[in-house]
């Protein structure tokens, strides 16, 4: 069966176009344009009044940990996970996502291979979800950063983290993160401490990207952010603390910025839930955060939208959310609705996703009031569509 979406206010991933047509058929976009001159094929679909209403790409979120629902201690919830837990949680958050118009994701560090099992049955139609990019586990020095929490395993030299990566991804693993700094999630480190060295990084990365799986860093401290970058990781994660030579190096090596306000946020909106030790790391950042993400966009640092979903306060399904941040702090709409579409999806290595343009995929959110006017309009989706199929919402004219 073929939808057709008619009269639209369209924004394809790149620009804004109005009165658009747009025909669905197998999954995919058979053809976009003015609706004026819709094909005769369209005649026959099932129409979707698009009069007043605005059409978007499905969103992507480059950053969420789905085995985590977001409760106010992070530990604690890890310290309940069994493979079965992981697994229901996984199934809930992936729900949640799609019901937000979130119909891709990037999962950073989960419990064991769950993430990348989930990912597979979703591919085949098993389950509900939205398109899962799943790290498994993330590397960690001993006793680093995430040590504690059961999502990333601890290594050290380059051979063994050669070694690592190549486990990850014989359980499925279909990117690799890498922990290069401390965090703020786990006690007694502090979060600008430099973890791995450049040449465990090195050696890392040119493994993955042997396997051609991309490689997200972890890296909140300066030295740390640019040791990643300088390695050659798709992405920095947090960048928290990005100075004026980090988003230099950034630009120059053209790595992604994936900026996770809404993990900060979480934290530091909270601060009488959220265990103490975390609260002051995440006060002692927002501050500098907030100038990183600024020194970025001055830069011209290529960013892309990235929750971290599943930290405290930060639920899935936060993608909307995180876009009217960056919007609050300083990105036009049109930038951030690009970041969490076509430049999300040039960051995973996606070319089929992230855009409405002819032969993509169908994932498609409509919205009654346009996200570029009001962006407060992104946390309100009228219907979403993943591959063809309405997942969620309701189409009055179907």
């Amino acid at each position: 069966m073929s939808t057709y979406v008619s009269n639209v206010t369209l924004f394809n991933g790149h620009a804004v176009r109005q009165k658009a047509g747009v025909l669905v058929s197998d999954g995919l976009i058979e053809w976009v344009g003015a609706h004026a001159r819709a094909p005769r094929a369209a005649r026959d679909a099932t129409e979707i009044e698009g009069r007043g209403k605005t059409l978007t790409p499905g969103l992507i979120d480059c950053h969420v940990h789905l085995c985590f629902e977001g409760g106010a201690d992070f530990a604690a919830e890890a310290g309940t996970l069994t493979d079965t837990v992981a697994v229901l949680r996984i199934l809930r958050s992936a729900e949640r996502n799609l019901q937000a118009g979130v119909t891709t994701v990037r999962d950073l560090g989960g419990w064991g291979s769950a993430a990348s099992e989930v990912a597979l049955a979703v591919e085949r139609g098993e389950v509900r979800g939205p398109r899962v990019i799943a790290a498994g586990r993330a590397l960690t020095i001993t006793g680093g950063h995430g040590h504690n929490i059961g999502i990333a395993r601890e290594v050290d030299g380059p051979d063994a983290l050669r070694q690592a990566v190549r486990e990850e991804i014989r359980g499925g693993a279909t990117a690799i993160k890498l922990i290069a700094t401390g965090g703020v999630l786990t006690p007694g480190i502090t979060a600008d401490f430099t973890a791995f060295t450049q040449e465990e990084l090195d050696a890392a990365v040119d493994e993955a990207h042997t396997w051609g799986r991309t490689v997200a860093a972890h890296a909140i401290g300066p030295s740390g952010i640019v040791l990643a970058a300088r390695a050659g990781v798709d992405s920095v994660e947090h960048g928290s603390m990005l100075t004026a030579e980090g988003a230099r190096v950034l630009k120059e090596t053209g790595t992604f910025h994936v900026p996770t306000i809404s993990a900060i946020r979480g934290m530091v909106d909270h601060p009488d839930e959220v265990p103490a030790y975390a609260v002051e790391k995440a006060m002692a950042l927002a501050g500098r955060a907030r100038e990183a993400f600024r020194r970025s966009l001055r830069a011209g640092v290529r960013i892309a939208c990235g929750t971290d979903a599943g930290t405290p306060f930060n639920p899935h399904g936060n993608a909307p959310v995180e876009i009217v941040r960056m919007v609050d702090w300083g990105m036009t709409p049109l930038q951030a609705l690009r970041s969490a579409t076509t430049s999300a999806a040039e960051l995973l290595r996606l070319p089929d996703v992230g855009a409405v343009a002819q032969s993509s995929v169908a994932d498609l959110v409509l919205y009654d009031a346009n996200p570029l006017d009001d962006i407060e309009a992104i946390t309100k989706p009228g219907f979403v569509m993943k591959a063809g199929a309405v997942v969620a919402g309701v189409a009055a004219s179907i």
